[in-house]
């Protein structure tokens, strides 16, 4: 018994001390080298000691409008897409409960009976008639039992590093469905304002197309007019007449499409606002490249690859050293049930410990921890194509905003311009000092430029929401 006890302390003696002097092979995570630039591409100069931007604003102060609001958080609420990314979170979190109880000892229980008629000329039958005078064997145990091995080069505590950043992952993939749904509906409702308009615009000119229609009626009747014209502005009349079916069935699928992202079934968006109604600051800072990479969720999602990577990097090269395990088994065991729980000449016990060193699995082994390398540095170069690729959508929406602004400048410009320039020609018309053609053409020309007028406020205001979306914004 005092072998034992010695051979028990000196176990437990070498456990700790592994234990203690363990190290963690691998290297710990160190975010990888970027080199991002100063500032971004078309940024005013006045943003530059602004690191957030627009981006660190709650979504309903971005989006102020109260109907676009409502859309937002109805989408928030019922799209199926962020409910699935919700779901993935909770998933998420029960792996990584599990994967906090790595490393603790493993216990079990055990209750067990066995009876055996064994030949009475076998070994086993004269055994039991000379030694227990019976002619059957019994054996009754009652064990708890306890293993672990020892974390001694830190593969556990990457296991649960990995466990921990995945679930971490869930959540930013959830603000990035969350992001990229709110800049969706915005874009959706711009779209679904502009149709509106062209629509409005449509009409009015058919309504004036009418009165031309009318006036080349009674002009030819006069005799200062040719059939051929009135030929031809009827022909005119009827082309816009037929934009305006066009443009409520895009209105229809507009509103379809908005009823699908915020989880409705198909049917009417309402709305009382206007295309025009709808204003976004003329100044918009973007903030700092550097900020992307704490703010954005696909961009913090690339990087918890690289720390996965890192991890597994870790885990494979500690597979390659040995393993030491312990495990300890207790509790009663008898020949006789009702001896079984005779304390203490039943209680019994166990105690044993292994070192374990792959040898001719080495070569797997050493494979698995090579191609993990590489797979930490594909993570790396993804991680760097992420950033790029975010720096330039944030460039091209500056860009866009900015352009699209001077547009709608000019194109507001032509509008008013052509407005005056059908006035003219009617009255021109009307004095027979112009031809029908002319009327045509300013016609023409004006619902033309007024229908890329309101394309060009929408695409502007869409660029406004791609920015938001760009630099991180609309998770929170």
């Amino acid at each position: 018994m005092q072998h034992k006890t010695n051979t028990g302390g000196l176990l437990l003696g070498l456990v700790l001390g592994l234990t203690l002097f363990s190290c963690r092979v691998g290297r710990d995570y160190r975010r990888p080298e970027l080199q991002l630039p100063d500032h971004y591409r078309h940024a005013p100069v006045t943003t530059y000691g602004d690191t957030a931007g627009i981006a660190a604003l709650e979504w309903r102060k971005f989006f102020t409008d109260t109907t676009l609001q409502g859309l937002i958080a109805k989408g928030i609420r019922y799209n199926y897409d962020l409910q699935l990314a919700v779901e993935r979170i909770a998933a998420a979190e029960q792996r990584l409960k599990a994967a906090r109880l790595a490393g603790l000892p493993q216990a079990d229980l055990q209750i067990g009976a066995q009876y055996n008629h064994p030949s009475k000329n076998s070994l086993n039958g004269m055994s039991a008639g000379s030694v227990l005078h019976s002619d059957h064997l019994e054996d009754y145990n009652a064990s708890a039992g306890i293993s672990w091995e020892a974390d001694i080069w830190g593969k556990i505590r990457r296991q649960k590093e990995i466990a921990r950043t995945q679930y971490l992952q869930t959540h930013e993939a959830k603000k990035a469905v969350q992001s990229r749904l709110v800049s969706d509906i915005a874009r959706g409702f711009y779209q679904l304002l502009m149709l509106d308009k062209q629509l409005k615009i449509a009409r009015q000119n058919l309504a004036l197309s009418d009165n031309t229609l009318k006036l080349t009626r009674l002009l030819r009747d006069a005799g200062e007019a040719t059939t051929l014209s009135v030929q031809q502005t009827e022909a005119q009349q009827k082309a816009i007449a037929a934009l305006i079916p066009q443009l409520e069935q895009g209105i229809a699928l507009q509103e379809n499409a908005l009823q699908l992202l915020t989880g409705q079934f198909p049917g009417t968006v309402a709305r009382t606002v206007n295309l025009s109604d709808i204003t976004i600051p003329d100044f918009l800072p973007a903030g700092l490249p550097v900020a992307l990479v704490s703010r954005r969720p696909d961009v913090r999602s690339a990087e918890m690859d690289v720390i996965v990577a890192n991890a597994a990097v870790g885990i494979r090269q500690a597979e390659m050293y040995p393993s030491l395990s312990i495990s300890a088994e207790g509790g009663v065991n008898a020949l006789k049930a009702s001896s079984w729980f005779t304390l203490p000449g039943s209680l019994f016990g166990v105690v044993t410990g292994g070192i374990t060193q792959p040898l001719f699995d080495r070569r797997r082994l050493k494979t698995d921890y090579a191609v993990a390398k590489i797979e930490r540095e594909q993570s790396v170069t993804a991680f760097r194509q992420t950033v790029l690729q975010a720096v330039t959508e944030v460039s091209d929406a500056l860009i866009k905003t900015d352009k699209l602004r001077q547009q709608e400048k000019t194109a507001a410009e032509q509008v008013a311009i052509l407005k005056k320039a059908i006035s003219n020609a009617q009255q021109l018309y009307k004095n027979a000092m112009a031809n029908y053609l002319e009327v045509i053409s300013a016609q023409s020309s004006a619902l033309q430029a007024q229908l890329d007028l309101a394309d060009i406020r929408s695409r502007e205001l869409s660029a406004a929401a791609d920015l938001y979306m760009a630099l991180g914004g609309g998770w929170r």
